[in-house]
């Protein structure tokens, strides 16, 4: 990264707590966000196995408000946002008239009229845009608030203990019945917040809504409150890993403007709803052509039977012994990794990649060709490791 570069990326308000912590910073999404702290691995470990704090500031915050909100949503995504409830979150996918993807992102339903939208922060701008394109004719007004708030993370089975302590003593309750996709408001510190129970760990956990002014405070206190659980503060090192094992996609990734959702094996498409939303025509037309079960690939888990782990762009092919068709040319590829590394908690490579519909189903053998040599794998169910509720 060259200097222009980096004094270009955007800061988060907690840069300096970073700094100070001696993190490594790289750039994702146009922002210079912490990579990690001191060992990935223990940051990783921390997460399963007690709490990690992460800063997720560089996230979009997009406030939707007006009598049309719930039929507007349902008009520009996939999902059905009119039929959650106050308090409950969606995910769900942005897409184009084409039924690529945008973005995915999370909804929060805060009150009858008011969502909150929380996008990629790489895809925010595209996300604003197309939003305000789309509301043309609906009663709504769309805020983009991203600049005021902060977002802060707890991840990990020690999770709800340490924010059960950090808040009011006659909101613990609160804490304690949040469900998983639900989000509520408490108070910490004297500030209210909110709260949600979501995250992309595969561990329960929590993210808070902030003003930017008060989280270096919330930080710090996470942090002092979480001494005696073991927590850490981790980066986005640990983040991919974690998220990872969970099977959880990554736009970029596993997800894009060339992929659909039955590509990617989401079931988030709503057609019965009333609302006729951008990208349908499409979207039923790839469903009914069987495309991700019938016809073209489908995102798979890949768990590695040798020692090296396939990467991101590594082609995934028919081992040679098994592929009659394979010729001088070499053996057949089928496929692509879309991310890939050894899985710390499982103690062998993992992957996730796109492959032929054929050759999708649990336990089909194939190959991962690292670097020129065939590494062997396995198909398996995603997610790998997951202990949500």
């Amino acid at each position: 990264m060259t200097e222009s570069s980096e004094t270009a990326l955007r800061e988060s308000p907690l840069a300096a707590e970073h700094a100070e912590l001696g993190a490594s910073f790289t750039d994702f999404g146009g922002w210079r966000m912490p990579l990690k702290y001191g060992s990935e691995l223990a940051e990783h470990e921390a997460v399963r196995t007690a709490a990690g704090l992460f800063d997720l500031s560089h996230m979009g915050e997009v406030r939707v408000v007006g009598p049309d909100a719930a039929r507007f949503l349902n008009t520009a995504m996939v999902g059905d946002f009119a039929r959650i409830r106050n308090g409950k979150a969606k995910y769900s996918l942005l897409c184009a008239e084409d039924g690529g993807v945008i973005d995915d992102l999370i909804g929060y339903r805060i009150e009858d009229a008011e969502y909150l939208v929380v996008p990629n922060a790489a895809n925010r701008e595209a996300v604003v845009a197309a939003l305000e394109q789309r509301a043309s004719g609906f009663d709504v007004e769309i805020w983009d608030e991203s600049e005021g708030i902060a977002l802060l993370a707890v991840q990990g089975p020690r999770a709800e203990e340490l924010i059960s302590s950090a808040v009011r003593m006659d909101e613990t309750t609160i804490v304690e019945n949040l469900p998983y996709y639900a989000v509520d408001t408490v108070t910490v510190g004297g500030d209210q917040v909110l709260l949600a129970r979501t995250g992309y760990t595969g561990e329960d956990g929590f993210e808070i809504f902030l003003p930017v002014d008060r989280a270096g405070a919330l930080w710090r206190a996470l942090r002092t409150r979480g001494e005696d659980v073991g927590l850490l503060p981790c980066g986005l090192a640990c983040r991919d890993s974690l998220r990872l094992e969970a099977g959880m996609p990554l736009y970029g990734h596993e997800l894009s403007r060339e992929r659909t959702s039955f590509e990617a094996g989401l079931p988030v498409v709503s057609f019965s709803k009333e609302e006729d939303f951008v990208g349908r025509a499409a979207l039923q037309q790839a469903k009914e052509a069987g495309l991700g079960k019938t016809a073209g690939q489908r995102l798979v888990g890949l768990k590695g039977l040798g020692r090296r782990a396939g990467r991101a762009g590594q082609a995934v092919q028919l081992p040679e012994v098994e592929d009659a068709a394979a010729d001088d040319a070499g053996p057949r590829i089928i496929g692509e990794v879309t991310s890939g590394m050894p899985s710390p908690t499982l103690g062998h490579p993992i992957a996730m990649a796109y492959v032929d519909v054929d050759c999708t189903a649990a336990g089909t053998r194939l190959a991962i060709d690292v670097r020129g040599k065939p590494q062997p794998v396995e198909v398996v169910e995603m997610p790998f490791h997951s202990k949500v509720r």
